[in-house]
């Protein structure tokens, strides 16, 4: 798939199925929730959204990689994590407004769809099931990442204070 292409695809009721927020959600509800849905395509190295901005929007990798980065004090980018098809990224942004907290830049050609959160809160009265069943896929993804996060910190106390582990 080329980028001239990319500005063609629509979001479509097969790529919220495959997706996390698809999970739970029927075939109606996953077309309700593509028709709000729009398509992003990224070359290698663009920025889909950058640490600090503020845009509302939740991301949904369908193809290619995307990574989290920051910028060190001394200027180095570090990458923080790499997301994959399937993968989200703006949960909280998308959930609470505030800026974001790393940037996310594609590795290669990269494509998400993209739901806005003012077009989703559309949902709080046109089909409150589907609003509820995406805020709870969301949820568990946060709960994921809260959770790994959480074993990757003890993992790190523990070969820093030489507990608990084999070294």
């Amino acid at each position: 798939m080329t980028m001239e292409t990319v500005e063609d695809l629509v979001a479509t009721t097969e790529m919220v199925a495959n997706s996390p927020l698809g999970t739970e959600l029927t075939e109606a509800q996953c077309a309700s929730l593509a028709a709000k849905a729009s398509v992003v395509g990224l070359n290698d190295g663009d920025y889909m959204l950058k640490k600090d901005e503020v845009d509302n929007k939740l991301y949904v990798i369908i193809s290619g990689a995307a990574e989290v980065v920051i910028e060190s004090i001394a200027g180095d980018i570090i990458s923080l994590h790499l997301l994959r098809v399937g993968d989200m990224a703006g949960e909280l942004g998308f959930l609470d407004g505030k800026p974001r907290s790393a940037s996310l830049r594609a590795v290669g050609t990269c494509i998400a769809y993209t739901l806005c959160r003012d077009d989703f809160e559309d949902f709080i009265k046109e089909d409150p099931d589907l609003m509820y069943k995406v805020m709870r896929a969301i949820t568990r993804t946060v709960h994921d990442i809260l959770c790994k996060m959480n074993s990757e910190h003890v993992e790190m106390n523990n070969y820093i204070y030489k507990q608990h582990g084999r070294y």
